[in-house]
């Protein structure tokens, strides 16, 4: 099979090297890796890792790097996009604007995603329009968050061509099945929702749903969401949901929490990453370990700022994972089934056709297809509902430039739900951010 090439967008991130460990695998079909960034001292740095951790690798990808997009993008057979518009400095104020005013400060959940969204979109449309005229033939995964929402963006000028990928479903159901004693090659997984907002709802082994069985069992807290979730509640609910679910359940936890720490995740990523690359531009040394040092203690403080301490269980990134099985299922046209963001085509009957879910799909040559679902835990319905009209009133704003209909979308998240503070949101939104201004 010919070597293909891929395009990173947000090349310069620092999870970056994640996707490049994960291509060095004998089973990657990538021969050649393009950096892409705005930030050209970044690129340095992230390509000075990628080197160091290559070493004497043999058949690693080559690796090129530019700031021009179109460079980047003619003959790419993959687009990986992992850009974040006003890079961590944005997050910090998607954070602090919430909290000061009471209501969660998270990057993609609540008054923080909308306001990400609100920025990301018009920049995620752009490039998407581009990857039509330039690589129309490209295969684009989607990273960049809000992930459901961006893809469904995207999908304006992609079609089909776009999928979403998260980490969180693939990892939450590895920790479940291995949890029954099982593997994923033996188990298969019944998960429904959106993306950051979804609930594992079935275990199969052949025709058997075994998830009863371990919310029956003493092992149901013993891995990460049956600690942070609790085995009474998980009961109640007759499925297990996503880690950000956490942010919906115990809203006012941990807004508390965000309040009396010291500083925001954004703050801590800001402050870790900021000397991260300035060792990796000024410093000697092996490139790979200084920044796999960072790499270890952001993981392991994942969460750590809503208050639940220290992950004992962390699991790396895994949305690296989850991209190189998608290419791999595309590259070399074999079946592969994967929890997926791609429009959801009836899956959900709750949901219309051209919705942006995250469901189990089937991964081959032609692309991400839903497979059929048991669909949302009733439970879930009247959340997801109310989530995807925010995402769509998000939409809906960036296209038509509306300050009103921001504000409306603001206030219809179920976390803020309030026309008076959305205003006041998209008020300090807009002072504090450049790429909001558009609004009017």
């Amino acid at each position: 099979m010919p070597g293909k090439r891929l395009v990173i967008l947000g090349g310069g991130g620092f999870r970056v090297p994640l996707v490049y460990g994960a291509l060095l695998s004998g089973d990657s079909p990538i021969s050649e890796v393009v950096l892409h960034d705005v930030d050209g001292s970044r690129l340095t740095a992230i390509g000075r890792v990628l080197r160091d951790q290559a070493g004497g690798t043999g058949g690693a990808p080559a690796v090129e790097a530019t700031t021009d997009l179109t460079e980047a993008l003619t003959g790419a057979d993959f687009v990986f996009s992992a850009i974040r518009v006003h890079g961590l400095e944005g997050r910090v104020i998607d954070e602090r604007v919430a909290l000061g005013e009471g209501v969660l400060g998270q990057e993609t959940v609540g008054a923080g995603g909308i306001a990400y969204g609100l920025r990301t979109v018009p920049v995620a449309r752009a490039i998407a329009r581009r990857i039509s005229l330039v690589a129309p033939d490209a295969w684009v995964i989607n990273f960049t968050n809000p992930a459901g929402l961006v893809t469904e963006a995207m999908a304006e000028f992609l079609g089909d061509r776009v999928i979403g990928i998260c980490d969180s479903p693939s990892a939450l159901a590895r920790r479940v099945v291995r949890a029954l004693g099982l593997t994923r090659a033996t188990a298969t997984v019944e998960y429904a929702g959106l993306n950051h907002l979804g609930w594992l709802t079935a275990v199969r082994e052949g025709k058997r749903d075994l998830l009863p069985q371990l919310l029956a069992s003493p092992a149901l807290e013993s891995f990460e969401e049956g600690r942070l979730f609790g085995a009474s509640r998980l009961r109640s609910l007759g499925a297990v949901p996503n880690e950000y679910l956490h942010y919906y359940y115990d809203n006012e936890a941990v807004v508390r929490a965000s309040l009396a720490a010291g500083e925001t995740r954004g703050e801590f990523l800001l402050r870790q990453q900021r000397d991260c690359y300035k060792t990796l531009t000024t410093t000697e040394g092996d490139a790979y370990e200084a920044w796999d040092a960072v790499r270890r203690q952001r993981d392991a403080t994942y969460m750590a700022m809503e208050g639940l301490g220290e992950r004992d269980d962390a699991e790396g990134g895994g949305y690296e994972d989850v991209a190189l099985a998608l290419m791999l299922a595309i590259a070399q046209d074999a079946r592969q089934e994967l929890i997926l963001n791609v429009r959801n085509r009836g899956t959900l009957t709750d949901l219309d056709d051209d919705a942006v879910v995250e469901v189990p799909c089937v991964v081959d040559g032609s692309g991400a297809r839903p497979l059929p679902s048991g669909g949302l835990p009733s439970h879930g319905v009247e959340l997801v509902r109310r989530i995807k009209a925010t995402d769509r009133a998000v939409l809906t704003a960036a296209e038509t430039e509306s300050r009103v209909l921001a504000v409306r979308a603001m206030a219809a998240h179920p976390l803020v739900d309030s026309v008076p503070v959305a205003r006041r949101l998209i008020a300090a939104y807009q002072e504090k951010l450049p790429e909001l201004r558009y609004l009017s």
